[in-house]
């Protein structure tokens, strides 16, 4: 039978408007929605600071070390010599799996749709456009500096493609870890969001 629970994960590109997608949803099916706000609840629950888990993550996803792992695929470790970092994630893995559990939501990033692969309930989305598009918006509605914007882009979506890979040993952004690939730069936000929530009542439960 199945269930009314829609579980919605959105990765993004830099600039397609994800974030704004995954916020309309929530509106729109009246249930919870978590970006930043999943840091809360991850230090709360974990006793790790919001600050130091931004810090430590921002840090990794930069360093040349990381970027180096991510490549080559995780390694296999004990709970003795994980890092900071990956203490972190493992606090965020299990925040995650518990907000899916408690119902219907929206979340953005944080590798929620490899976390929660094989749930029933979930759609992972992954939100994408081509680059003239994205400066667009990141220009007129994110409020850029043009001048900025391409390398901003470029550094955030790379952090991104290293910080997955890193964690679930694949590619970020492979149409095979999603069920539905959208290019924001075709259709409006509010179409995009009627367009997932379609797609989630015909999904076939298995």
């Amino acid at each position: 039978m199945k269930s009314d629970k829609k579980i919605i994960t959105i990765s993004r590109e830099f600039g397609s408007g994800g974030r704004l997608i995954g916020k309309r949803l929530a509106e729109k099916l009246g249930v919870p929605y978590y970006d930043k706000e999943l840091l809360d609840r991850i230090a709360e629950e974990s006793g790790f600071s919001r600050e130091m888990m931004e810090d430590a993550e921002k840090k990794a996803k930069n360093s040349f070390l990381y970027s180096l792992i991510s490549a080559m695929g995780t390694a296999e470790a004990g709970p003795e010599s994980l890092s900071l970092n990956e203490r972190f994630f493992l606090a965020q893995f299990d925040t995650i799996k518990e907000i899916a559990g408690e119902g219907s939501c929206i979340i953005v990033g944080r590798c929620a749709d490899y976390i929660l692969r094989g749930m029933p309930e979930a759609t992972n989305v992954f939100i994408y456009a081509e680059e003239e598009d994205k400066i667009k918006r990141a220009v007129e509605e994110y409020g850029i500096p043009q001048e900025h914007v391409k390398k901003l882009m470029k550094d955030t979506d790379k952090a991104r493609a290293n910080y997955y890979a890193y964690h679930t040993g694949q590619k970020w952004g492979e149409p095979v870890n999603y069920h539905l690939s959208i290019d924001s730069g075709y259709i409006g936000i509010e179409d995009i969001a009627d367009l997932i929530i379609k797609y989630t009542d015909v999904k076939l439960f298995r």
